[in-house]
């Protein structure tokens, strides 16, 4: 059974940066009692303490401390290290060398769930949704904008610094209360993801390369510009004014790059989705890449093109873009997908972006021999069942459009037929 959709709704702070500060202050002070406390019980009596355990004890410490946040809010940043735990566990499990939470933190970022939440109609002026703080404090109210007046359900709203702006900034979590549609049809297609092209689409039929090569000047731009900061730091003495001053200036580029990626990936996902609408596919096949790097010595600028690439994060983008059309998502292994031969079946590794088999004399675009493979292994269980459409159907197109330098705005998604 489908539920509704979730989202989040960036909204601007109008609190004073000196109560936003301190409220985030206080969450993270929570979160360090509560990492503190744990440890300290683990460490004189063996204990792990469960969830409700942690917040007993924490409360029982802090009873004599002037509160400042809502009880649920307390509640949110002592339970914020709990699921850090739960987080390292799973990953050790997998055989990751993933440390358990021990970093003392000064900034966290403030959590009101929906039972700390009240929302007033005012007539005229919208709605004001109502913050609740400690008991005799005042709460603190935020106007919600228009587009979020009609929908039913808040889950919780998160106060989040800002860096690469230099402001907080309102997080609010809905729940829009409609369930996803129903596909518009059983077609399956597949996707290969690329660190050069990010995704490459085929249903058997067409093909489709999804060409962002922004995203990938972006990363290499990161990695230089990095490398730059990183060595005028190594010359400063740590924790020196000047160490701290090119620490800041580190962190804010990062932001600010991050931001770019994430908003190139959203458009290459919302380009993957519109084009599986547009051929009324029913399931999304999805190479599965998250072990490409596991147990492989590369080179160092190989290592480092793979350690940017953030698979993870454009295939979440697509999944719950996909399933908000109701669309399914599978996930296919990928394994020998861009080095089988769709004709012949034998394996060869290519060189280039074009795939050329020795064997049968076999020629197409290797990102679509990829998507066609995981196709057939998806349909067929095995490689080599779906041919890849002819080079004539085959189509570029950027995620966003060309920048005109006469107006400084971006045309429409850019198609252009492939030779």
């Amino acid at each position: 059974m489908m539920v509704a959709m979730i989202r989040t709704h960036l909204v601007p702070c109008s609190l004073a940066r000196a109560e936003a500060d301190a409220l985030n202050r206080e969450s993270a002070r929570i979160y360090t009692a509560a990492l503190v406390e744990h440890y300290r019980v683990y460490r004189h009596t063996g204990h792990w303490l469960t969830a409700s355990g942690l917040e007993h004890l924490c409360d029982a410490y802090d009873r004599d401390v002037p509160r400042l946040l809502h009880a649920h809010s307390v509640d949110a940043a002592q339970q914020g290290f709990v699921k850090a735990c739960h987080t390292a566990r799973a990953c050790r499990t997998l055989g990751l060398g993933t440390h358990y939470p021990y970093h003392h933190k000064r900034w966290r970022t403030t959590i009101w769930k929906a039972t700390g939440l009240r929302r007033l109609s005012v007539a005229g002026d919208g709605d004001t949704l109502v913050l609740a703080r400690a008991r005799g404090r005042e709460p603190i109210r935020l106007s919600l904008p228009q587009a979020l007046c009609s929908v039913p359900t808040i889950r919780e709203v998160r106060l989040v610094w800002d860096r690469v702006a230099q402001r907080y900034t309102w997080h609010v979590v809905v729940e829009d209360g409609r369930a996803p549609p129903s596909a518009l049809g059983t077609n399956c297609m597949a996707v290969d993801l690329g660190e050069i092209h990010p995704a490459t689409l085929s249903d058997g039929q067409q093909a489709l390369v999804i060409s962002a090569r922004a995203l990938r000047a972006n990363q290499q731009y990161t990695q230089k510009r990095l490398a730059q900061l990183r060595r005028r730091q190594d010359a400063k003495v740590k924790g020196s004014r000047r160490w701290r001053r090119l620490q800041r200036r580190k962190q804010r580029f990062l932001a600010k790059q991050k931001r770019r990626a994430r908003d190139i990936e959203h458009k290459v996902s919302r380009a993957v989705v519109d084009c599986a609408v547009e051929r009324q596919v029913g399931t999304l096949a999805i190479g599965d890449v998250r072990d490409v790097a596991d147990g492989k010595r590369l080179d160092a600028q190989a290592q480092q093109k793979i350690s940017t690439w953030a698979h993870g994060r454009l295939r979440t983008f697509i999944t719950y873009k996909a399933e908000a059309e109701g669309i399914a998502v599978v996930l296919v292994d990928e394994r020998y997908t861009s080095q089988t031969c769709p004709q012949c079946g034998q394996r060869h590794k290519p060189a280039g972006r074009t795939y050329r088999c020795p064997d049968c004399g076999f020629c197409a675009h290797r990102d679509v021999v990829g998507a066609a493979n995981i196709l057939s292994r998806h349909l067929h269980g095995e490689l080599g069942q779906i041919r890849p459409p002819p080079r004539a159907r085959e189509t570029y197109r950027h995620p966003y459009g060309k920048l005109s330098f006469r107006t400084g705005k971006r045309s429409r998604l850019d198609t252009a037929q492939v030779a």
